[in-house]
């Protein structure tokens, strides 16, 4: 084996995950070797970071990059989150969430975004290998050892451990069989890129750029609709709902232009986005996704551990992806440096559990939107009262702050304040 391909940790994927997990284990003085089998920048959703996101990305000492490179790539200053539905609307602002830390991020072309990331890794000592699949995947007690196929033909690269980053790849899940059935329901997105020209329309002036909008479907209470605003003009939008809400995009080869007419259609379908949208126009491919929520019945093995969405996905609803990815990095590349230190580690009590306490609770938080309970605290939150900072919170990313009780006892209390929310909408309505 030729001392080229043998590193102390490969990362499959090169992913805010893969890029931040480098970084850190670099910091400890780990050679890294990322395969990425895309080549960047490459187009991914996932636009609206959260603000617990800045604190991994000032751990892997990224931020300087970040900030000093936003308005070149059009990405927005984002300080909260926006909510619509049927004439009323809401917002929260995360610089007065219940949990300390970072209050503000921002909205990003993730094309532009992860290859900062990925090249700020690479300057950092990273060696990223781009066009580079993993085909097979084998650990042993002194490390793993994987096939690739690259441009110039296949090859083994070993390390004493692999992180799985690869994303919606699940690159390891597939080849190890891994996978099983998420427990949310399989929804679908149909969405694309606008000019949006907002500021031309006639309630334009009253958009808040700073903030994702999240609308609902006005007579659909499961079907949302995400707004993300970049600095530059333009806006990432789209769709999210069952597949039968969506019966004439089934087929898979449908083109860009025929996913634009269901897009419209259902933009048009809410008075308050057709009024901000009327002067939008197009300028990206339309796009769709589906069956995304997955799970695994491990999120790590011998000498592996699954990262991000290579382990869980859950639901775009609460942009929870890319701070559940950057999350699980921070946490396992101080686990890996454990191990290869000769250190008892115990990945259940280190990693798993540590990391799902934050996934189960934006889970709920996924469940109850659906079930339209957490709409019904969202648009009848008290500002006078200590919940709507603790809620923001969970919005912001901060899902393992153990101190705030909707993280504590997610379920039982988010209920309790649903019908509490619920009982107080009946008493003003019978009036």
């Amino acid at each position: 084996m030729s001392k080229a391909n043998m590193f102390d940790i490969t990362i499959i994927g090169a992913g805010p995950s893969g890029a931040i997990a480098a970084s850190l284990l670099m910091q400890k003085g780990w050679s890294v070797c990322i395969l990425e089998r895309e080549h960047f920048p490459r187009f991914s959703i996932g636009e609206s970071l959260l603000p617990h996101c800045m604190e991994m990305i000032e751990q892997a000492n990224m931020l300087d990059a970040l900030l000093a490179n936003a308005e070149k790539l059009g990405f927005q200053f984002k300080n909260g989150a926006a909510f619509h539905r049927d004439g009323d609307d809401c917002h929260f602002d995360f610089t007065k969430k219940f949990t300390q830390g970072t209050g503000t991020t921002f909205q990003v072309k993730r094309a532009d975004f992860d290859k900062l990331l990925a090249d700020e890794a690479q300057k950092q000592g990273a060696e990223i290998r781009y066009g580079h699949s993993v085909t097979a995947f084998e650990s042993t007690k002194k490390g793993t050892s994987l096939s690739v196929k690259g441009p110039e033909g296949d090859y083994q690269i070993n390390a004493q451990f692999t992180l799985d980053a690869s994303g919606f790849g699940r690159v390891l899940p597939r080849l190890l069989k891994l996978e099983k059935d998420s427990v949310l329901t399989n929804r679908k997105a149909i969405f694309t890129h606008f000019k949006d020209n907002i500021a031309q329309t006639s309630i334009g002036e009253n958009f808040d750029r700073n903030k994702i909008l999240i609308t609902v479907h006005p007579t659909k209470a499961d079907v949302w609709y995400w707004l993300i605003p970049f600095s530059d003009g333009t806006a990432s939008i789209g769709v999210v709902g069952e597949d039968h809400y969506f019966n004439d995009t089934k087929q898979t080869d449908l083109t860009s232009e025929q996913l634009a007419v269901t897009l419209l259609q259902y933009i048009n379908e809410d008075a308050n986005l057709a009024k901000l949208l009327a002067k939008a126009e197009i300028i990206a491919p339309v796009r769709t996704i589906g069956g995304y929520s997955a799970n695994v019945s491990s999120l790590h093995g011998e000498n592996f551990a699954l990262l991000g969405n290579a382990g869980e996905f859950l639901d775009p609803v609460f942009s929870s992806g890319v701070t559940i990815a950057m999350h699980s990095a921070m946490l396992a590349a101080e686990v890996v440096d454990q191990q290869l230190s000769n250190k008892t580690v115990d990945w259940d009590n280190d990693y798993s559990l540590p990391l799902s306490k934050g996934i189960e609770t934006f889970k709920h938080f996924v469940m109850s939107w659906y079930d339209t309970s957490l709409q019904d605290v969202i648009f009848f939150s008290d500002e006078d009262t200590d919940i709507k900072p603790m809620i923001c919170s969970i919005l912001a990313g901060y899902a393992w702050d153990e101190k705030n009780p909707y993280v504590s006892n997610t379920k039982r209390r988010l209920n309790v304040l649903a019908e509490i929310c619920q009982d107080e909408q009946t008493t003003v309505v019978a009036k």
